[in-house]
């Protein structure tokens, strides 16, 4: 098998937690709270007339919400790719994470054994209030039992979520006791936080992960930001790798925090859409110091217009991959019947006048495989395959070469790690087993966990010994993956590493998983390097 097959299961499974915010890969300057206008023209009337036709004449019964509906979606392919149509089913959930909170318990959860097993309780939710800890748990909901059904994780958000102060029976079984006990839950609302982790890389750097740019991401930032200052923080590395965009106005937001008063961030400009700029404002807290933004080819839209708006203006070392190459702005309007339609009303432009989108004249199916033909083209191990045409060049008032046509072109080349890639490793991980086991791991002695006070005490004195890496192994032949000392060998680091990083999140969430699988993190240490780089140029002036 070539190298080529083995990277497979580490890049899509990447490329998936990239692109979890299916279809969202968008910016929102508008909000088009207009009811649809009714056109009558001849060409209207015919799409109408050919429904209408179909939906009496047609030899066996239709559908005809979802013939409407297919249609409409064919017709916004036509268009572009980010012009889309959201049916009313769909809408509430890919809102939830750009607005910033849903409705529901406040618990997150995973399947365990065909239990639905607590991982933790979200701090100040419903379910933590009542005393609902991790490790416990749900047997039944409403009385109904929904243990060893063979639920799916879709099946349980449906039944435990709902509007804010409606009320959910929730019978949980306390491993620790062996007790049975009901909650009375009443739902409220639980907040999706956009900034993953705020923390210090060393002494004197700190570290923002924003994984989307939601309602509330400036305010998340700040706190972040704040606390990393007290802390001593003189240096930043902003990672926007895997951030597929969302709001432009918290793009902005984001952006002014590192740019002077009136430096242009982007600019929008469409056929009937006169250009509008947004500039930065005099309240940026981090204008002056090393700062390092990273991204890669999951990074869209939103990303790119903070990364291009620091790069253009020598603010910044961008460092990673190429990014995504969203460069298209949609505006949302709803139906009466609660569906809606995004559509494409304007390109961005960062400050040096570039237009980052990709190009789509292949057609939707080219454009979606577009990463895919990256790693093909080895782009994604090599900067050497990635040539732009001279038209595209812009320069930066500090003379430095940026490009356009086609996402951000990181000033600092970093190529996908394949280290310790095996077929085995890919088996492994591509079952979720290295999840599984941790969860398991930590559930059978979390008492012998109770000794670490702190994530510190944890990171200094627990390591995924070699009793605990054979009991992986065997657990993994349990679960259909055979042992293969080879692939075993060549991954092992990486395994050892993530479980100890998945059994920290258990228990600090991310402020305990990221520490601890940065110490894999091949582009993070460029970014280090990238800083440390940037204090001596400062320091020689």
């Amino acid at each position: 098998m070539n190298k080529f097959k083995l990277w497979l299961p580490l890049i899509f499974a990447a490329l998936l937690a990239a692109g979890i915010y299916v279809g969202m890969r968008l910016n929102e300057p508008f909000k088009n709270n207009r009811s649809f206008f009714s056109f009558r023209t001849g060409q209207f009337n015919k799409l109408n007339d050919v429904i209408n036709y179909i939906n009496n004449e047609y030899v066996d019964t239709v559908n005809q919400k979802k013939l409407v509906e297919s249609t409409i979606e064919d017709m916004l392919h036509q268009l572009d790719p980010h012009s889309a149509y959201i049916p009313s089913d769909e809408l509430q959930a890919m809102n939830e994470p750009l607005e910033g909170n849903f409705d529901g318990i406040g618990v997150e959860f995973h399947i365990q054994e065909d239990t639905i097993m607590v991982v933790s309780a979200v701090t100040g939710g419903p379910s933590e209030l009542l005393g609902i800890q991790a490790g416990d748990r749900i047997i039944k909901v409403d009385d109904k039992n929904v243990a060893h059904i063979n639920i799916s994780s879709s099946q349980v958000m449906q039944a435990l979520r709902g509007p804010s102060g409606t009320k959910v029976k929730v019978t949980i079984f306390r491993k620790t006791n062996g007790q049975t006990r009901d909650y009375q839950i009443v739902r409220g609302k639980i907040p999706i936080y956009s900034v993953d982790v705020a923390y210090m890389l060393n002494k004197e750097t700190g570290y923002i992960k924003v994984s989307h740019f939601a309602e509330r991401t400036y305010e998340e930032y700040l706190d972040g930001f704040m606390k990393l200052k007290e802390k001593g923080m003189k240096n930043l590395v902003l990672d926007l790798r895997g951030n597929p965009g969302g709001y432009l106005k918290t793009a902005i937001q984001i952006a002014d925090e590192f740019l002077p008063d009136k430096k242009l961030v982007v600019y929008t400009q469409g056929r009937s859409r006169s250009k509008e700029s947004f500039y930065a404002s005099e309240r940026g807290f981090f204008e002056t110091g090393a700062l390092v933004v990273m991204v890669d080819e999951g990074s869209a839209s939103a990303s790119e217009i903070v990364a291009g708006a620091l790069q253009d203006w020598d603010r910044a070392t961008v460092v990673g991959r190429r990014s995504f190459g969203k460069g298209l702005v949609q505006e949302q309007s709803e139906f009466p019947d609660g569906s809606a339609i995004r559509l494409t009303i304007a390109r961005y432009y960062t400050p040096t006048g570039r237009c980052i989108q990709k190009s789509y004249e292949g057609g939707y199916e080219n454009y979606e495989n577009e990463l895919y033909e990256r790693l093909k083209k080895g782009e994604l191990l090599s900067s050497d395959s990635i040539h732009f045409a001279d038209s595209l060049k812009f320069k930066t008032p500090g003379g430095k070469i940026v490009y356009g046509g086609g996402g951000i072109m990181p000033d600092e080349f970093v190529a996908m790690d394949t280290t310790g890639s095996s077929v085995y490793y890919g088996d492994v991980n591509s079952r979720g087993l290295i999840n599984q086991f941790a969860y398991n791991y930590l559930d059978k002695n979390r008492s012998a966990f109770e000794k670490f006070k702190t994530f510190d005490e944890f990171n200094s004195q627990f390591t995924t010994n070699d009793q605990i890496f054979d009991q992986f192994l065997s657990f993994a032949g349990k679960n259909g993956v055979p042992l293969d000392d080879k692939g075993a060998n060549i991954s092992g680091a990486i395994i050892r590493v993530q479980i100890k990083a998945l059994i920290a999140r258990q228990i600090w969430k991310n402020d305990g998983f990221y520490p601890v699988v940065h110490t894999l993190d091949v582009a993070l240490r460029k970014a280090l390097n990238m800083v440390e780089m940037k204090q001596v140029a400062v320091k020689g002036n």
